[in-house]
């Protein structure tokens, strides 16, 4: 299902998670008060908003309300992520995710609310997009340009089903290296265990063919 996604801050970081959200398919809306950077990717968001994220009045006016998941991306500016956290959180957003530079930022911001603390030396705007829109991927690592690596949830779908069964090479061209059950360890296939909720697969699979499954 199409997730409606704020993006606040328009650095490096949150550029590249704003455009790979939404060329997921998900509804994304912008904000960062630099206008050149709003006039930039105004053509790759669905919405993009010029707005002072230290002004309590424009940050309320950005209809955070309506979003699934809003996502501050202003790791070097406190006062503005602490504002714009609490916020999103007083506005009923049910996931509010903020990036951290430092280790007392992580703990203020936890503290203000924020659901999720991202660490851009460890995870970078593809690899959270690809986490952050999918109830079913755990983990997501780039093997190359065109393969990946996807440590994901069974669909409910699959469950009770075994590999045979749901022949998961032939319907999304997904490979299956091995498996495990949440807390365990990493073991070869058995293609004929039955799959249950807490099971893990990890998964080789063509970029490009993502979002067949999902």
């Amino acid at each position: 299902m199409k997730k409606s996604i704020a993006i606040l801050g328009l650095g490096k970081y949150g550029c590249s998670l704003a455009q790979e959200l939404y060329n997921m398919g998900e509804d994304v809306l912008v904000a960062d008060f630099d206008e050149k950077a709003i006039r930039d990717i105004s053509p790759k968001v669905t919405a993009a908003v010029c707005a002072d994220l230290n002004n309590e009045d424009e940050i309320s006016a950005l209809g955070l309300q309506n979003m699934d998941i809003v996502i501050v991306c202003m790791g070097g500016n406190i006062s503005a992520s602490i504002m714009s956290v609490a916020i999103a959180k007083e506005k009923g957003v049910p996931v509010v995710i903020a990036k951290a530079s430092s280790d007392r930022m992580k703990a203020i911001l936890t503290r203000v609310g924020a659901d999720k603390i991202i660490d851009p030396e460890k995870e970078g705007g593809i690899r959270s997009a690809k986490i952050l829109t999918s109830q079913h991927i755990h983990d997501y690592f780039e093997l190359d340009e065109n393969l990946c690596m996807i440590e994901l949830r069974p669909k409910d779908s699959w469950i009770g089903k075994d590999l045979i069964e749901l022949n998961l090479r032939k319907k999304y061209n997904m490979n299956v290296a091995a498996i495990k059950k949440e807390g365990g360890k990493w073991g070869y296939v058995n293609p004929n265990v039955k799959l249950s909720e807490d099971h893990l697969l990890m998964t080789i699979i063509e970029k490009d063919d993502i979002n067949k499954w999902r």
